[in-house]
């Protein structure tokens, strides 16, 4: 069944462009011809699910496969989540609006240990039972894949009928080939589910139960344990998906490396991922090439766990700054590793915005850097630091981490010292000096890492936030953020569990512990999901997990026997095969009692860890390629040659994107089309694009202006071609205009804007009394209304003398309503002395005493005149 999207996406709603489905890149196939219909559903909000690069690769590999078919579906913001209970209206993928039941399988990306509630409430509108046990035939498949559903599914298995784990490119193709084969053999929904249990990385829970701390298979033709799939970086997979508004990560986001060996020994995405695998240089450059032309952004991101490991960073990033340097785009990254911060990666990042640095030096002290196998100096963290400030860094991320083990307070301290004296080692004459922005989270331990089996009490995480908040209280040019203890303390609760805490889930949710929650009110959060706990009779566990069950650190050294049989005992996770020997882990945690160091196997000996095999595959190391000479930077072509206007429209969906948003897609749409535009000259040079007005969203128009202007002259018809190719179907050209270089912009010379309005109410008005209320209107010299200006005063204004015509242009009465469709001529200038839609309401309702209710708005021109 498709939704009716009409009345549910009006106006009202925030960012009503997130649920739109219209994006560039967006694909489209066609329902009937679909054999197998998948949904990948993000339970987050459309900004951060639209830019998860892992969302986009798997959507458009599912849409290279023959006889399938793969939509989308988001978390809808609290609005729409309350609209659509209220119509009753079941949750919709947004690119063919159908019901999420009529698809055949509907996979959710678990990547944060409390984002299952999010999910249970995307279940929920979509009319979906929550429980597995509760879903026959007539309902779709519905699985999880992700890091956190990966290391430790055993807490959601009462919610997924399978799972999928490790990496997608590769299984879930396979997945869909064995759906579509049931389907045309008729098996029954435990049959599918059988048949899929024999694809390796599926993990189906039901073929499965604990038992005395373990899962074992309760059949003998599943496998005992389920093996995680390691596949290879695909980069054209990721070019796709241009969303019509802002997202999170508003650019093309290219995976230069997966995988990642340095064996940091808290980091559970670097145990999950191994072996590391790099991308062939030439590959890179020619995707991010490829995706900054098809996709128009201005930005692109390189994306590994550690981009720095990646060798041939310095020649990848200055090739395509050479190639891409007339068109204005920077390079980002995300956090890198220090040690191998040079002059080199300085030269490449940024462009003529200069980008924010983060690094994750985790501790302050070398003891604890070796103790958690950083593989980090005090040496190596100084001249990482002083290159990025002598490159032009003043403000500078650092990520450090509190509660790991063998801490003491010296290490707590031993942070503050640190980032002291960075901060004198970085100080010259003539220069700004140098700020830190930290960030210090609670140490969570994480299941397949070597600290899985340690623990902090709350009490001490409260304490040594405490410690380094006072020690930090004196000191300037450094903002310390800090991570809510509870918060903490609830992953390592759910993360570590087992199948016991599906209910503690799902009545977390039913008391509304959603991921929002966390950010609108972590009282309340905290709240639900202790009551959830309180009523399952878990108290006891989550006890034990704030008052610090096991500190590995006072066992080492004084009772191995002991500390053997406790490394010893079953995890819920065990039957999880991610590649890595649970002895190596054992062995490892011993090491870091001692504070030895483990090479990284990337580019030193084997560590031994057990993942490289036929199963999971080897290392893939590229040799780094030579850095090519450096073009130049970008030098902004401000030549004026021509300038255009252009005539356009805003109909259908389009009129739900905002004025920003539309500045951003014509910014877009113009890369793409390869147009030559001219830039503003400074800093920060800007594309010369300017639209005349801003429309309020959700209004349609056909009177639009854009000027720009170019670096040399076009024919007209063949530069609206060029736009046209390139816009979506609802933003229409009329009109192309060679204008004078000289002559002010249309945001300059608009004198007025005309409108149709449609304003209904609930009397039954003939056409004569609406005629005699206009002639009212216009027969007045003064209509006063309070105004709020921009700084905040009040302001009595006439409305009257901004309203030059007033008309009535249609007028339908039924048997309930009477609705009219107004015409108006009103003010419209840049110095904000403007005429707007809904103070026509109020001077109809001045004159009448009626209330009237403002059903659309639509722009039908801008009236340009000489510039004030």
């Amino acid at each position: 069944m498709t939704v009716s999207v009409k009345e549910l996406i009006t106006p009202d709603i925030l960012k009503p462009a997130r649920y739109l489905g219209n994006e560039y890149l967006a694909i489209h196939k066609p329902w009937e011809q679909a054999k197998v219909r998948w949904v990948l559903s993000y339970p987050e909000v459309y900004e951060v699910g639209a830019s998860n690069l892992g969302h986009v690769i798997l959507y458009n590999i599912l849409n290279a496969q023959r006889n399938q078919l793969c939509d989308r579906s988001y978390l809808p913001a609290p609005d729409l989540g309350a609209k659509l209970r209220q119509t009753q209206t079941p949750l919709f993928a947004v690119e063919s609006k159908r019901q999420l039941k009529d698809f055949d399988i509907i996979g959710f990306s678990l990547s944060y240990e409390l984002g299952a509630t999010n999910i249970l409430e995307m279940l929920d509108l979509a009319g979906i039972p929550l429980m597995r046990e509760q879903r026959g035939g007539e309902y779709p498949l519905i699985f999880a894949g992700g890091q956190t559903a990966t290391s430790n599914p055993e807490p959601y298995t009462d919610f997924f009928d399978f799972i999928a784990l490790g990496d997608g490119e590769e299984l879930l193709p396979e997945i869909g080939l064995v759906i579509e084969e049931g389907k045309a053999g008729g098996l029954s929904r435990e049959e599918l589910l059988w048949d899929l249990a024999q694809i390796p990385g599926v993990y189906v829970p039901q073929f499965y139960k604990m038992a005395n701390g373990q899962i074992r298979a309760l059949r003998p033709d599943v496998p005992q344990r389920i093996i995680r799939r390691v596949a290879v970086p695909i980069p054209a997979y990721s070019i796709g998906l241009v969303p019509y508004m802002e997202t999170v990560h508003d650019r093309l986001t290219i995976e230069i490396r997966r995988g990642c060996t340095r064996g940091c020994r808290f980091c559970q995405p670097g145990m999950l991922t191994r072996p590391a695998r790099d991308v062939e240089p030439e590959k890179v450059v020619e995707a991010i090439v490829d995706g900054m032309h098809k996709t128009g952004y201005n930005e692109f991101s390189l994306l590994s766990l550690s981009c720095s490991d990646y060798l041939s960073l310095p020649a990848v990033g200055m090739e395509i700054k050479n190639r891409l340097k007339n068109e204005n785009i920077t390079l980002s990254l995300p956090s890198q590793r220090v040690d191998r911060f040079d002059e080199n990666i300085a030269k490449i990042l940024g462009g003529t915005r200069q980008g924010s640095l983060t690094f994750a030096p985790e501790a302050g002290s070398q003891r604890m850097r070796d103790i958690i196998n950083k593989g980090l100096t005090n040496e190596e963290l100084l001249r990482g630091i002083k290159t990025a400030w002598e490159k032009g860094w003043d403000k500078i991320k650092l990520y450090f981490m509190i509660g790991l083990p063998g801490e003491t307070d010296a290490d707590i301290l031993a942070i503050a010292e640190t980032v002291r004296w960075l901060q004198r080692e970085c100080r010259a004459q003539d220069r700004r000096s140098i700020s830190f922005n930290l960030t210090v989270s609670n140490f969570t331990p994480k299941p397949h890492t070597p600290f899985q089996w340690h623990s902090v009490s709350t009490s001490e995480f409260v304490r040594k936030q405490n410690l380094l908040k006072q020690e930090f209280r004196r000191t300037r040019n450094v903002k310390v953020n800090f991570t809510d203890v509870r918060l903490s303390a609830m992953e390592d609760f759910i993360g570590r569990g087992d199948r016991t805490l599906g209910k503690v889930l799902k009545r977390a949710w039913e008391l509304g512990a959603g991921m929002d929650s966390w950010y609108d009110s972590v009282e309340t959060a905290f709240r639900a999901w202790g009551e959830a706990i309180s009523q399952a009779g878990l108290d006891w566990k989550y006890r034990q997990v704030e008052n610090g069950e096991w500190n590995v650190m006072e066992m080492g050294n004084d009772n191995f026997i002991n500390f053997d049989s406790r490394l010893e005992a079953p995890l819920p996770w065990d039957h999880i095969d991610t590649g890595i020997d649970k002895r190596w882990l054992q062995e490892d945690l011993k090491r870091a009692l001692a504070a030895a160091i483990v090479p990284d196997c990337s580019f030193e000996g084997c560590s031994h860890c057990g993942v490289c095999s036929t199963d999971f595959g080897h290392n893939v190391v590229i040799k780094p390629y030579p850095i090519p000479g450096f073009a130049g930077d970008f030098v902004p072509n401000t030549t004026r040659v021509q300038r255009l206007r252009v005539w356009f429209g805003k109909q259908d969906d389009m009129a739900l994107v905002g004025h920003l948003d539309l500045m951003r897609l014509f910014d877009r749409v113009i890369r793409r089309a390869g147009l030559p535009i001219a830039f503003t000259g400074g800093f920060h040079p800007h594309p010369r694009i300017a639209l005349a007005s801003a429309l309020s969203v959700g209004s349609t128009s056909s009177g639009e202006i854009l000027d720009l202007e170019l670096t040399q002259s076009m024919d007209l018809e063949d530069f609206r071609c060029q736009l046209v190719h390139q816009l979506p179907s609802h933003i229409p050209i009329y009109q192309v205009q060679e204008i004078d270089l000289s002559s002010p912009a249309a945001n300059q010379s608009m004198v007025a804007a005309e409108y149709l309005l449609t304003i209904s109410t609930s009397e039954l008005i003939n056409a004569q009394t609406w005629q005699n209320w206009i002639v009212s209107i216009l027969a007045r010299k003064e209509i006063l209304s309070e105004h709020q200006t921009k700084s905040g005063k009040q302001q009595i204004i006439n409305l009257r003398d901004r309203l030059f015509e007033l008309s009535l242009v249609k007028l339908e009465n039924s048997s309930v309503e009477s609705e009219a469709i107004v015409r108006y001529l009103g003010s419209c200038r840049h110095d904000g002395v403007i005429l707007r839609p809904e103070q026509i309401l109020f001077m109809l309702e001045m004159v009448t005493s009626v209330k009237f209710q403002l059903l659309h708005i639509h722009r039908n021109r801008i009236v340009l005149g000489t510039a004030n």
